[in-house]
């Protein structure tokens, strides 16, 4: 039990049995696949919030705040668990410093979120590798550096930062860099060379901030969303899920919801919808680029965090191999 935390007078059930069941696989499929995927992710902190409708659950923090009361060590889960009246939507997937100041996977329920138990544990990853991205030596001043919070102190304006979406233009660039970005892998020298040359289009489509702010969101979500596809298949050989995991009523192996992950990512770039999806269509195309840098630089895992919010520099070693 964490030092000094002690039950109160408000007392709380445990999570329901079906959610720690899967909270449980997230937890191991973690610590089994985040070194494997990315080397060095192992050693960020990844605190979560499980939150439901009228209690969150929190593991693995080494600040928790004083609304928090410790459930004690939970025999499914392995390891303590601590509850409180829910504050966040329970429809959440997010990571952002939610509880004492430390960036925390904030998750609802697979029901709330709509996904499968599987892919609700790789959604999991997913925000995992954002905590990883959020720990790293500089971020803070270097997303500062990029000058497109025009004085929002609270990170809304990584949401809701004027893009033009709108635009006939932006949109039919972001058109062409996706279709060229929907070609079979190992992808031959002139596609890539072709995605380079779209995605050149579309940053002179933007102003410089616009591409900034692109140029941002390629990297983090879209790599975070590529992350998330290469753990589906990572997953898929490592050691099975525990029994209970696999009981569950919609479970499938990961290689099923890897294979339907890679199908849903190229059905994405097939048909992006800038005005609807706003910032969310860019993940598909980052993820998407990332899957054609990944096996054209040795190194692109380390260089990625040399040259931290920016993708393009990726994209010309890839092109120029």
């Amino acid at each position: 039990m964490t030092p000094g935390r002690i039950a109160g007078a408000q007392s709380f059930p445990p999570p329901p049995a079906a959610e720690r069941i899967r909270l449980a696989e997230a937890l191991r499929l973690g610590d089994a696949v985040r070194e494997r995927v990315w080397p060095g992710w192992g050693s960020a902190p990844v605190p979560l919030l499980l939150v439901t409708d009228s209690v969150e659950y929190l593991v693995g923090h080494s600040r928790p705040s004083d609304d928090f009361r410790s459930l004690g060590p939970d025999a499914v889960i392995g390891r303590e668990i601590l509850a409180r009246a829910r504050v966040f939507e329970p429809t959440l997937l997010a990571t952002f410093p939610a509880v004492g100041g430390i960036p925390t996977a904030v998750v609802g329920t697979a029901e709330r979120t709509g996904k499968r138990s599987g892919a609700w544990v790789l959604a999991v990853v997913h925000e995992q590798f954002h905590q990883w991205q959020y720990s790293r030596p500089g971020y803070y001043s270097q997303v500062a550096a990029l000058d497109l919070a025009a004085g929002d102190s609270t990170g809304r304006w990584m949401l809701d930062y004027p893009f033009p979406y709108d635009d006939a233009l932006v949109q039919t660039a972001l058109r062409r860099l996706a279709t060229a970005l929907a070609v079979p892998l190992p992808a031959p020298a002139d596609a890539l060379r072709h995605v380079r040359a779209a995605r050149h289009a579309l940053g002179r489509a933007l102003t410089p901030p616009q591409a900034r702010y692109l140029e941002f969101q390629l990297w983090q979500e879209g790599v975070a969303r590529y992350v998330e596809l290469a753990a589906a298949r990572a997953a898929a050989e490592a050691p099975e899920p525990a029994r209970d995991f696999r009981a569950l009523p919609d479970y499938e192996p990961y290689a099923t919801t890897a294979a339907r992950l890679e199908r849903e990512l190229l059905s994405e770039l097939e048909s992006p919808a800038l005005p609807r999806q706003r910032r969310v269509a860019f993940y598909p195309v980052g993820a998407a680029i990332a899957r054609l840098i990944a096996p054209s630089v040795p190194d692109w895992q380390r260089r990625y965090e040399a040259t931290p919010l920016r993708l393009d520099p990726l994209l010309e070693a890839a092109a120029a191999r």
